[in-house]
């Protein structure tokens, strides 16, 4: 039998569905396979050769999905975020206009509720495959506090910041004659309507209010991320983490968000920014002193990296943060913090 082991099969046992072959390879060890098919149901159907193991890799696309599954999954819960939040946006805009619906519809809760519902949806979607992080605030604090590998995070940020740009493409397709009717025929005005796809400070703001305001909804959400993922905290069951990310980003809407539309994650803003640019012009990008810069895209870095250290300084005992690194006695002596931190996080499902 052509199996790819080095070695003789030591038993065979049949059952309903197919059988199993016991391998015992040269060095002594065994390894179970399973084939699911029947063969004597193969040979009815002409075929004369021999079952094979089961593998996760039958052909060369399943070779090089091995490769790109986590950065895709980062892609699609990234832009299905965009997708949710930009859509409400858009929905709740629009419609106050008669001219696009007789009646509004919705309003602001509206609008953290489906920001915080598509972060949700994103979460559930590639937590299992990905961890889940759908922000690039997330994926680096969780590389300078949580162990996650940095050769892994210039390809989750840009997974990122491609799924973001990719949604707001999909939500301007759908809803750009609803624009043109709010605006008028190929008229498009920034923030006017840019503002439906990334965020702009209301006028009163200050840049140091802006900045801050920014910074303190990130620095909340890494509190909380690192709370849900911390073993010897309260922690929620991984496949529920999507539940507390939704109740987090609701809050810091409903609390703090309606000035500078808490963006609190670079690729959510950068991603549609950078689609606006294509339609809008280069204005969104010149808005108030480069406000794109400084406000939505360093901001929530900033604030992330502050949240994730202050909850470390004082919750967080396990050795993968910087915060309880050995000091030179430690090391010394070969002493360290336990391991107490999940290896992917915020929310993947084979730990529950």
């Amino acid at each position: 039998m052509s199996n790819g082991l080095t070695g003789q099969i030591s038993t065979r046992s049949s059952h309903s569905k197919g059988h199993v072959e016991e391998f015992e390879h040269s060095d002594g060890s065994t390894r179970v396979v399973e084939e699911t098919c029947d063969p004597a149901s193969l040979a009815h159907c002409g075929y004369d050769g021999e079952l094979l193991e089961t593998t996760p890799r039958p052909n060369r696309w399943c070779e090089v999905r091995q490769y790109i599954r986590e950065p895709a999954a980062e892609f699609l819960g990234t832009m299905i975020l965009v997708i949710c939040g930009a859509a409400v946006d858009c929905q709740v805009v629009l419609s106050s206009n008669p001219k696009v619906a007789s009646s509004p519809k919705g309003d602001y809760l509206s609008v953290s509720l489906g920001w915080a519902l598509g972060a949700a949806l994103g979460v559930l979607v590639s937590g299992g495959i990905s961890g889940g992080h759908i922000n690039p605030a997330v994926t680096l604090c969780l590389a300078m506090f949580r162990g996650f590998p940095w050769k892994k995070v210039p390809a989750y940020m840009f997974a990122q910041l491609l799924g973001a740009f990719c949604g707001a493409g999909v939500i301007y397709a759908n809803y750009f004659h609803a624009i043109d009717q709010f605006e008028g025929l190929g008229v498009r005005t920034v923030p006017g309507t840019a503002g439906l796809f990334s965020t702009y400070a209301l006028p009163y703001m200050t840049d140091v209010s802006c900045f801050f305001d920014e910074f303190l909804g990130t620095a909340l959400l890494l509190i909380v991320v690192m709370a849900m993922t911390d073993k010897k905290n309260t922690t929620l069951p991984a496949g529920l983490v999507f539940i507390g990310v939704f109740f987090c980003i609701l809050v810091i809407g409903l609390a703090i968000g309606v000035q500078t539309g808490f963006a609190i994650n670079p690729a959510r803003d950068l991603g549609p920014r950078l689609f606006t640019a294509i339609v809008y012009g280069r204005e969104v990008f010149t808005f108030r002193h480069q406000y794109w810069l400084w406000c939505p895209v360093i901001a929530p870095f900033i604030g992330g990296i502050v949240g994730s250290f202050l909850y470390d300084s004082v919750f967080f005992t396990g050795e993968e943060s910087i915060i309880n690194a050995p000091n030179a006695f430690a090391r010394k002596f070969n002493i360290r913090a336990g391991k107490s931190a999940r290896e992917k996080v915020p929310a993947e499902t084979d730990m529950v």
